[in-house]
Parts: C-alpha cells; sequence; structure tokens
C-alpha cells in the first residue's frame, strides 16, 4: 500500500481554505453530539453509515471496514470513493449542498478549514467517553493539525515527516562517509557532490507553487524562525532568523539542477533516480515510490533526518486524518467507526504493518516501538524526525494568497533575480498589506 502525499499533500489546506471561505454550511460544530456518559452504545437498528475517502479500495481498508462490520452487524459502511486530487473540492460542493458523508478520510491539514466553517463534529464528548481514543496519545504536532479552538475535530491516522534521502553510492565517489547533521554539513556535501562537467549535483530544489516555500519552512524553523504570530496577525517570515535561513536555502540552489526547477517534486523525483542529484529533501511517500518504480537502485540509497539548525530540529510533516460531518444524522454509529479505525492495532496495520506502506502511525506509543522499524528499518529516520515535525497549517481565509506571494519571491530568489532578504521583505510587505 502506497500514499503517495508529495505535491498533493502541500496544496490541500491551500484549496480547503479557499474553498471553505467561500461557503457557509450553515450547520452548527455540533458540540452537542457525543454528549453523555460512558462508551457510545451500538445501534438498536440497523444504520448505513457513508465513508468517503480515496483508499476505498485498498485492501488493507477493505479489510478492517470487513472486521469492523462483523464486529458491529447493525453498522454498515458505504464507501464512497473520491481521487485525493477532487477529495476537497467534492467534500465542500457536498457540504455546501447539505448531503456530506458521514466519516472521512482527509488530508489533516484541511481539518481545521473545514472545522472552521462549523462543517465537521466537535469530537471532544466523544473522546472523553471513549476507552481506545486518547487525546494525549498523539504526537503533537499530528494533534495541532486537527484541533481548532482548542478542541478536536479529527483524529490524525496517518503520517508522515520530510526527511533526507542521499545516494549513498554518489556519496561514496565523492568521499563523503555518512549523511550531513547541521547545515554546514549539508553545504560542504552539496558542493562536494556537484560536478556540473559530469552533470551530477548536490540538492534539488523546486519553485512550483507551493514548493519553494514548503520546503524553505524546515530551515526555517531550524533557525528559530516562524511564519506568522500565533494570532495569525503579524508576519514573522522576514525576520532576521527567517532571512538567514532564506539566505542559506537560496544558496543551495547553485547546487541544483536547472533542469528541475520549474518540476514538482514528484516529477523531480526522476533526477534522484538517475543519479543527476545526491540529496532529496521529501515525505516518507518517496521510499515507497522508489522501492517500487525504481528497482535498479535498491541498495544505492538511504535516508537520515534533516541537519540541525541553530535552533535544533525541525521538519514539515503531512498525514490523513479521520472526520465525522456536522450534518450527519448517525453520528454515534459514525463514531464507533472512526473510534474501531483508531485502535492502535489497526492504525499500525494500516501504517507501518501494511504491504509496501511507508506512512507512520501519528500515536507516540506506536511511534516508539520496536516493532516499527524491525517491521520498515526504512522508516527509523522518518520516526525520528516525527518528533521533530511542526505544522504549517495557517487557518486564515486569506492565508493562501499570502502565501503564494511568499512563494513567488523565494522563487525569484532562487532564480538570482533578488536577495533572499528582498524576497522576504517584499512578500511581508504584501502580506501585511492582505493583512490589514
Amino acid at each position: 500500500m502506497k500514499h503517495s502525499r508529495g505535491f498533493l499533500a502541500m496544496a490541500a489546506a491551500t484549496a480547503a481554505v479557499v474553498a471553505l471561505t467561500a461557503c457557509s454550511t450553515g450547520g452548527s460544530s455540533a458540540t452537542g453530539q457525543g454528549a453523555g456518559e460512558g462508551p457510545v452504545p451500538e445501534p438498536t437498528a440497523p444504520v448505513t453509515i457513508t465513508f468517503a475517502s480515496w483508499v476505498g479500495e485498498i485492501p488493507e481498508m477493505k479489510g478492517l471496514i470487513q472486521k469492523f462490520e462483523s464486529e458491529h452487524p447493525n453498522i454498515k459502511i458505504q464507501a464512497q470513493n473520491v481521487p485525493a486530487e477532487e477529495a476537497n473540492e467534492k467534500l465542500t460542493a457536498q457540504v455546501a449542498g447539505g448531503n456530506p458523508p458521514d466519516v472521512a478520510y482527509i488530508d489533516a491539514s484541511t481539518v481545521a478549514a473545514f472545522a472552521s466553517r462549523k462543517a465537521l463534529v466537535n469530537l471532544d464528548n466523544y473522546i472523553r467517553r471513549s476507552d481506545v481514543v486518547k487525546a494525549d496519545a498523539y504526537v503533537p504536532a499530528f494533534k495541532t493539525f486537527t484541533t481548532f479552538e482548542k478542541s478536536m475535530y479529527g483524529l490524525p491516522f496517518d503520517g508522515e515527516s520530510t526527511a533526507l534521502y542521499y545516494r549513498t553510492d554518489m556519496f561514496a565517489a565523492a568521499g563523503l562517509s555518512k549523511p550531513p547533521t547541521t547545515w554546514e554539513e549539508y553545504e560542504a556535501a552539496a558542493k562536494a557532490l556537484t560536478n556540473p562537467a559530469k552533470r551530477t549535483y548536490g540538492h534539488a530544489m523546486f519553485t512550483g507553487s507551493p514548493e519553494a516555500a514548503y520546503y524553505w519552512y524546515p530551515w526555517l524553523w531550524q533557525a528559530g524562525g516562524k511564519v506568522l504570530s500565533d494570532d495569525g496577525k503579524e508576519v514573522l517570515f522576514n525576520s532576521a532568523e527567517a532571512k538567514r535561513a532564506a539566505e542559506f536555502y537560496v544558496k543551495l540552489a547553485q547546487y541544483a539542477p536547472k533542469d528541475y526547477l520549474n518540476s514538482n517534486s514528484y516529477d523531480g523525483r526522476q533526477a534522484f533516480a538517475n543519479g543527476q542529484v545526491g540529496m532529496y529533501v521529501a515525505g516518507s511517500w518517496f521510499a515507497g515510490t522508489l522501492t517500487d518504480e525504481f528497482p535498479a537502485i535498491n541498495g544505492k540509497w538511504a535516508t537520515a533526518p534533516l541537519p540541525e539548525g541553530s535552533a535544533g530540529c525541525g521538519t514539515t510533516i503531512a498525514g490523513d486524518a479521520l472526520v465525522i460531518f456536522s450534518q450527519s444524522k448517525n453520528s454515534d454509529a459514525a463514531w464507533k467507526f472512526v473510534e474501531f479505525l483508531s485502535k492502535p492495532d489497526n492504525v499500525a496495520q494500516w501504517t507501518y504493518k501494511s504491504k509496501d506502506g511507508t506512512l507512520l502511525p501519528p500515536i507516540n506509543s506506536l511511534l516508539d516501538s520496536p516493532d516499527l522499524v524491525s517491521t520498515k528499518p526504512i522508516l527509523k529516520g522518518f520516526a525520528e524526525a516525527m518528533k521533530c515535525g511542526v505544522s504549517n497549517v495557517i487557518v486564515h481565509p486569506d492565508w493562501p494568497k499570502i502565501e503564494e506571494g511568499l512563494n513567488e519571491q523565494l522563487a525569484k530568489a532562487i532564480y538570482g533575480e533578488q536577495t533572499a532578504a528582498e524576497a522576504l521583505d517584499n512578500a511581508a510587505s504584501e502580506a501585511e498589506k492582505i493583512l490589514r
């Protein structure tokens, strides 16, 4: 089972905020749903729950649904399959039309946007009553994804962190014995791997929206910078720390093949596979893609956490979550399904224990379990990086426009049209006008 998130994961939150800003659900956040004491009871009559996702045909999900139905004979799950790239648009239309599914598997970065439009059930009451789901069991950054105004509106179900892939054969040829652990080591490795005459380079970069900004964020956090203030009213991405991160990030462009600057990271996988770049920053989805699409280089690449900056480690994360829509007439039965899927054994089966799966469980006990690394050794670095994950989701109706400006300005700097500091100042100037 593979979930090649990549570019789709980055764009999902932007699409959801834009779409949901334009519509109103007319519903409520359904804080009363789930009211009561003790475990939610089984329905006394047959109930059908609609479940929207792009994973309904995957054998592991089919197996989980069959297991649930056998354990809960009065609840039938009706799968509604929709392509991942169309999911947010379709769900938004369904919410506006008053006919959303009961349950959905969605990109976790869109939960807060849906919750802010009162489209989802506030799960706090259900979690309080559950013997299975515990809010403090989740990795903090993934819990942040599903939290809005201090309440949980989704349950993290799978996740990934961004880490470093490196070609061990190219490292050996360049005299490099280990992956870099600091910014200085990273640049030194990129320089050693770069030989334009042989068309080999140290590092891959992309300027397409939203990737110039997305792949800058880890360096920003490692330098101690932030995007906006906690209240979302002040632009912070042109601070001294941010400029230091941007200057380092933009400088790496000299070690990147220009052929791929206009590509997105998924298309750019070819550069790593064919030995044109020695280092590639991506999520754990890429491990599955390499194994499946490029078996000829098996044994010639490895992974490691991203290098640390002056403020320590920091990386972007992505994941998926389970939500219940507030217009559901069967929220108790829907919760039974969501609660079942969220059992640690089922989360493990869905993520690292699935065949060829390279997603990680967003539950602390599973992430720390020796079973994870022994089952999928390639995930070790990603599991370590999950603890350093930072959510880049900004729930603000104007954030997509601000981030687009940031992406455009950083792209200009990568192409050498302005300095990194100028890029951040120009983007911040426009952002401040938008926020005012």
